[in-house]
């Protein structure tokens, strides 16, 4: 590691090299990164016949499709590409200086022990433009999209959590409603100062009482004189100690046009620290990511401009789906730059270490973690491009897979780290390999942002709802045949197919890569498989299907790994298309992958109408229950005392 004295000289060379071209950044280019999402996760799921008589265009997202038993592949094959080659330029003249700034200027260790990202790295990280990724040119940002945004969030991730989350919490929640829902008046009078890191964002959504149920809670915006007197408190607030800008939902009271009358719901405000009436409280002492600045922040009296209604009354909880929607991608990227990290310290430490007479790379139980850690990686960096490039490409459905997307990293990144620290043995446990903060920056990953138990019901519950409303819609069909008689007859013969074993058409053979063939006939069962499974359970426990939460998570972690397979596969069927150097590499990848996750999605998809597995439901219910009751362990002590 350079002398600290050096590395602060040579960060002013680099900030001042990256001041010169800064200009040259920041031309006007084209940009897609305003991407408003139309789906809305509903509070609780319902299957809506008149939503069904509606819909008249089939959904071409893959993971809705799946649990139809069908295939959509217009939005997985082929890899996407989105990136024309100004765009590509342009993202390589960001890559390199932030690569540099990353390892000669932020000292992760140091922001650590800190508890805040240096004022030096903050300072740079504003000179590069890194607190206005996606904001418009014109507006004073970079203008990037959606891929290039994910790709300097890998290297950020590579690096360091803390200041990802720094980062993050500022621009692809804290502002981003802006970005998505803002009037003109409302991003120019904003994003400007938001983009040069003059101010700072942050999201207030969470309450004492509300996390993940967003609809209870508590905070109010009570109309009067033509304002809104915001009231209440926001719980564990990225930036909230540091933020001068808040996007903080609040309850207010709406009339229904259609009855008259007054409801409460929930509206999105822009809210200025200056407007009086906006404290917070000291930094959180966290596990993880303390670098991060994490505070409660508290609104009193606070007297909100009507004109900084963001999205229109009572859309509150739209505007704060579609920001969290909008921005997992960023996520799964930034995971796959920590995997990266965690795997070349595996590797290095595997390469070197000798026992028993041979580097230890070459045991098999090492060679198991190592080949386990790059397919993870694999899959989550696949996911994160295929969701990014589809947003890019202007995908309107894309909220079950960046759904996947959050939750499959986050936990593949845990697993990457864990494994990074077993195979370095006692070294990894140390401080200074870095290893262990990296695994205390990650376990808040499976909490925020969504909690990874409830974005797997949404996961679910999404594809069940949609289901339904497909079943609703070949119910109309089944009493007017003639109105769609091609949908009819596409059932009839895939429901007698299925009856009597015989394929159902599906196919990946015609987008596939040749060599992947039999990684797609897998992807084929397991959707046939799934398909039928999820036409059992409807059938079964129609609308109570939402409080049967032991087969919902065995039905999301068998379409998170429907999907995995199927982005390995399209992106490992572009490397042998092209012939890539690392094609022959990524088709063992794939085709292991797809092995393993197939094993897992038939054991998942039988265990839900298994004897046995019924049992285990009605078993550990019984225990929880106990343990409640008991208020912890109830077995007696194997000493009797």
């Amino acid at each position: 590691m350079l002398p600290r004295l050096l590395v602060q000289s040579s960060a002013r060379r680099d900030l001042l090299s990256i001041s010169r071209i800064k200009g040259r950044w920041r031309r006007p280019r084209p940009t897609t990164n305003s991407c408003i999402l139309p789906g809305i996760f509903a509070p609780t799921f319902q299957f809506n016949a008149h939503y069904a008589s509606k819909v008249k265009k089939e959904s071409v997202s893959f993971g809705v499709n799946i649990f139809q038993g069908r295939i959509s592949t217009e939005q997985v094959f082929p890899y996407p590409s989105v990136l024309n080659s100004e765009q590509s330029q342009f993202l390589q003249e960001l890559v390199d200086p932030v690569s540099k700034f990353f390892l000669e200027v932020n000292d992760a260790a140091v922001n650590d022990s800190l508890g805040k990202v240096e004022d030096e790295t903050m300072e740079g990280l504003k000179e590069m433009g890194a607190f206005g990724l996606q904001v418009p040119v014109d507006l004073g940002g970079l203008g990037l999209n959606n891929t290039q945004y994910a790709r300097l969030v890998e290297i950020v991730g590579l690096h360091d959590l803390g200041v990802g989350i720094t980062l993050g919490a500022h621009q692809s929640i804290g502002f981003k409603g802006i970005l998505l829902f803002g009037t003109d008046e409302q991003r120019k009078k904003y994003l400007p100062d938001l983009a040069s890191g003059k101010t700072i964002a942050a999201f207030c959504l969470t309450e004492t009482a509300s996390g993940s149920d967003a609809a209870s809670i508590k905070t109010t915006a009570v109309e009067k004189d033509g304002s809104y007197i915001l009231n209440g408190g926001k719980l564990w607030i990225s930036n909230g100690g540091m933020a001068e800008i808040f996007t903080v939902f609040a309850k207010t009271v709406v009339k229904d046009e259609v009855t008259g009358k007054e409801k409460d719901k929930i509206t999105a405000f822009i809210v200025e620290r200056k407007f009086g009436g906006v404290t917070h409280g000291p930094p959180e002492k966290k596990m993880g990511i303390k670098a991060s600045n994490t505070a409660e922040v508290y609104f009193d009296n606070v007297k909100v401009p009507a004109e900084n209604v963001l999205g229109g009354i009572g859309k509150g909880f739209k505007v704060a789906m579609n920001i969290l929607n909008n921005g997992r991608f960023g996520m799964a990227a930034a995971l796959s730059g920590t995997m990266i990290g965690a795997i070349s310290k595996a590797v290095d430490h595997a390469a070197n270490r000798t026992q028993f007479g041979s580097k230890i790379h070459e045991y098999g139980l090492v060679q198991e973690k190592i080949a386990a850690m790059a397919m993870l990686q694999y899959v989550t960096e696949s996911m994160a491009y295929i969701v990014s490039g589809n947003m890019d490409s202007g995908a309107s459905e894309f909220q079950i897979e960046a759904a996947i997307s959050k939750v499959f990293a986050s936990e593949a990144a845990w697993y990457v780290t864990d494994e990074c620290i077993q195979i370095l043995g006692g070294m990894g446990y140390m401080q200074e390999t870095g290893i262990e903060r990296v695994m205390r920056d990650l376990r808040i990953f499976r909490i925020f942002e969504g909690t990874n138990d409830i974005l797997r019901l949404f996961i679910a519950l999404t594809g069940f709802q949609k289901t339904g409303d497909y079943f609703k819609r070949l119910q109309t069909v089944m009493k007017n045949p003639f109105s769609d008689p091609g949908t009819l007859m596409e059932q009839i013969f895939k429901r007698a197919k299925r009856k009597l074993g015989m394929p159902t058409g599906l196919s990946l053979r015609n987008v596939a890569h040749a060599d992947l063939a039999a990684s797609g006939d897998l992807v084929v069962k397991a959707v046939e498989h799934f398909g039928a499974s999820i036409e059992d359970l409807l059938l079964k426990y129609r609308k109570e299907i939402i409080n049967q939460q032991f087969l919902l998570k065995r039905v999301a972690d068998a379409a998170i790994d429907i999907f995995a397979m199927t982005v390995t596969i399209s992106r490992a069927s572009r490397a042998l298309n092209k012939g890539l150097p690392s094609a022959q590499h990524e088709k063992v990848l794939c085709e292991t992958w797809c092995l393993e996750a197939f094993a897992r999605v038939t054991s998942n998809l039988n265990a839900l109408k298994s004897e046995s597995s019924m049992k285990v439901i009605s078993n550990m219910k019984a225990i929880s229950k106990e343990l409640v009751a008991k208020g912890g362990v109830v077995a007696n002590h194997p000493l009797g005392f």
